[in-house]
């Protein structure tokens, strides 16, 4: 087995891992990113709340994507 090969295949189990904590704690990491959002908000008075909210629902889109499509409840 090359070096490439076992890279590869660690590269696998990483993105199993991830794939199965994001499953255990979207409803976690949808809170976390509304509230990273807001803080930002906040803390530039709403300047960039259009480019937040592009950046939040992108970040939402893919929590559910690698949840298998399913939106917590709000």
């Amino acid at each position: 087995m090359s070096v490439f090969d076992e890279l590869k295949g660690k590269a696998e189990e990483l993105k199993g891992k991830a794939t199965e904590l994001v499953h255990e704690n979207a409803d976690k990491l949808h809170d976390a990113v509304e509230n990273v959002g807001n803080f930002v908000d906040e803390k530039t008075g709403g300047k960039f709340a259009e480019h937040v909210d592009k950046v939040q629902d992108t970040a939402k889109g893919l929590i559910d994507k690698v949840d298998g499509g399913e939106t917590p409840p709000a």
